[in-house]
Order: C-alpha cells, then sequence, then structure tokens
C-alpha cells in the first residue's frame, strides 16, 4: 500500500512539471506574432509616427489604428540590402 501511494506521489510530480514546462513554449509564440507586426511597422516604406503596432505600408496613406498621415521611413531600402 505504502509502495502505491509513493508510485502515484511521483507521476502526480512528473503530471505538475510536464504541464509547467509546456505553457513556457506558448509564450514564445506569442513573442514572435509581436515581432512579425513590430516588423511590418519598421520594414515598410511608409510607417506611422505614433509607431502603432502592424502599421506601414509601401504606399502613401493613412494609420488604420489612429488615423494619421504615414511618413517616409528614411530606412527603408526598397531592395533590402544596406551599402
Amino acid at each position: 500500500m505504502k509502495t502505491a501511494r509513493t508510485i502515484l506521489g511521483i507521476l502526480l510530480v512528473s503530471l505538475m512539471l510536464t504541464t509547467v514546462s509546456c505553457k513556457d513554449n506558448k509564450k514564445g509564440d506569442t513573442t514572435t506574432k509581436t515581432d512579425q507586426a513590430e516588423k511590418k511597422e519598421y520594414a515598410s516604406a511608409y510607417v506611422c509616427p505614433m509607431h502603432c503596432e502592424g502599421s506601414g505600408s509601401d504606399e502613401e496613406g493613412e494609420c488604420p489604428k489612429c488615423g494619421m498621415d504615414y511618413v517616409k521611413n528614411e530606412d527603408h531600402n526598397a531592395n533590402g540590402h544596406e551599402h
């Protein structure tokens, strides 16, 4: 009987550790989505002056979040190279 409780306790602790370690992987996915949204803003030819998340375009226009006119991104390189 004592052996069965010990085995059950070990299994319970193992299950708890597995659950905690799996939650950390989900956080990494969220960061990746945020990085992709920021990448669009900073890699576009025109960006929002308020740096709204996910804003940016290759054409002039307005930010869909705040309504401000886009400004030309001086750091943008059309072909992706810096020389």
